[in-house]
């Protein structure tokens, strides 16, 4: 019932509906792990994880078939730009739906001021800001132990933070094409972070929440949507395997639509790091 919320290619007419879903999806996973796994002794620690993955079962139709959609319109006589501006329209449609997961689980993240529901998000923040003091960074967050040094600013920092931007990358364009809409997990959980990282900042002050979000969505709608490039380059590639058209020419076409995603995926990666290390920072 639930995957018949919307249809590809009435999100591609009227992306900013996502955005509702994103956030009625977000927020069933993050009520369902609340009222099922709370009281589990051992599942509450696994929360975050738990989270993302209810959020990915509900998503996965919508992303397989709007993937489907997105390599149907590729054909011997497509052109590079025009073929590009038709899936910007998917590209939309993904980062609304991404806008929806991290407005909703920031949410609840400060509502039910519960940071264990995230916790292996906010180890994951923490090993990304202080990768020196994780655990004692955790700690500060409300998470008990189980090292400020580390590469903070300028030239650095940027490239720790674009390598490891782009390892994700790889990582994104490697599980689409072995499982193509399987990858809207990686997405659904880089939501997450950003979630926990908003309520973080924020303090888990509800009132505070548009600047935490405005905080990390400069840098991070730029980071996620080239995430989303990469994932439908090796989707289109994915859904053209399956349907066994390598070695013709409609195979070598989606090839070389894919090739140039994910180099426009790159150059739009290098310019999110450049925004997170030199532009961010001057404002907040």
């Amino acid at each position: 019932m639930l995957e018949m919320l919307i249809n590809a290619k009435k999100a591609e007419r009227r992306p900013w509906e996502l955005f509702f879903v994103g956030i009625f999806y977000a927020t069933l996973s993050v009520l369902l792990v609340q009222w099922i796994f709370a009281k589990d002794a051992v599942l509450v620690n696994y929360s975050g994880i738990l989270i993302v993955t209810f959020t990915v079962m509900f998503s996965i139709p919508f992303i397989y078939y709007t993937i489907k959609l997105e390599e149907k319109k590729i054909t011997a006589k497509s052109r590079t730009v025009p073929l590009l501006r038709e899936h910007e329209k998917a590209i939309k449609a993904f980062l609304w739906l991404f806008i929806g997961f991290v407005v909703a689980y920031s949410f609840w993240y400060i509502v039910l001021d519960s940071p264990v529901n995230f916790k292996a998000q906010i180890e994951t923040y923490c090993l990304i800001n202080q990768p020196g003091h994780v655990q004692d960074c955790a700690a500060q967050y409300g998470i008990p132990k189980t090292t400020t040094t580390g590469l903070a600013t300028g030239k650095e920092r940027f490239v720790m933070i674009f390598t490891n931007n782009v390892f994700v990358l790889i990582f994104t364009l490697i599980f689409s094409l072995i499982f193509g809409a399987g990858v809207i997990f990686i997405l659904a959980w880089n939501a997450s972070v950003i979630a926990a990282a908003v309520g973080m900042f924020t303090k888990s002050e509800l009132s505070a929440l548009p600047i935490g979000l405005v905080r990390y969505l400069i840098h991070g709608i730029p980071e996620i949507a080239s995430y989303f490039i990469v994932a439908l380059a090796g989707g289109i590639m994915s859904v053209a395997v399956i349907k066994h058209e390598y070695g013709t020419e409609k195979f070598w076409e989606v090839l070389h639509d894919s090739l140039n995603l994910i180099i426009i995926a790159v150059v739009v990666l290098f310019f999110a790091g450049l925004i997170e290390v030199f532009i961010t920072p001057r404002f907040f």
